[in-house]
């Protein structure tokens, strides 16, 4: 008998166990297919990659806003010497400066006594001394 207690203690033990974790019956689970699951990672994908854009963008906005204010420092004119060296025209204040840049060093090269006037740009129906005109005019055109 007692082997018999024993045993449908185990059975209602094991039910009880069996019932707790057991889900309940009104929930029922629709398995999403293939196509659903795909759908579901698109448009997350997109909500990620549109809140980077998002994120790139205001940043760029930003840095664009702190820019625009005026400085100390103003780069009046500037002519490239090689594919990585340059000679710019710094004004501080009322003080200009020629300095070189090199990829990791800038020289002062100049202090300017007076101060230059910056050359308003070449308008665009004037030709400027460039390749394009002289192979121009040598062709004969």
């Amino acid at each position: 008998m007692s082997s018999n207690t024993d045993s449908a203690s185990t059975a209602a033990h094991t039910g009880a166990v069996a019932h707790v974790f057991a889900a309940p019956g009104g929930v029922s689970a629709v398995p999403t297919s293939g196509i659903a699951g795909l759908g579901q990672v698109t448009l997350s994908l997109c909500i990620v990659l549109g809140a980077i854009f998002l994120c790139a963008w205001f940043a760029r906005r930003m840095r664009n806003i702190s820019s625009g204010r005026a400085g100390a420092v103003q780069v009046v004119a500037e002519v490239r010497l090689g594919p990585k060296e340059r000679a710019v025209l710094l004004q501080v204040g009322t003080t200009q400066l020629l300095v070189g840049v090199a990829p990791g060093q800038i020289s002062a090269l100049h202090v300017l006594a007076e101060p230059l006037a910056p050359q308003p740009p070449a308008a665009p129906g004037t030709e400027s001394l460039s390749f394009k005109s002289l192979l121009r005019k040598s062709l004969g055109k």
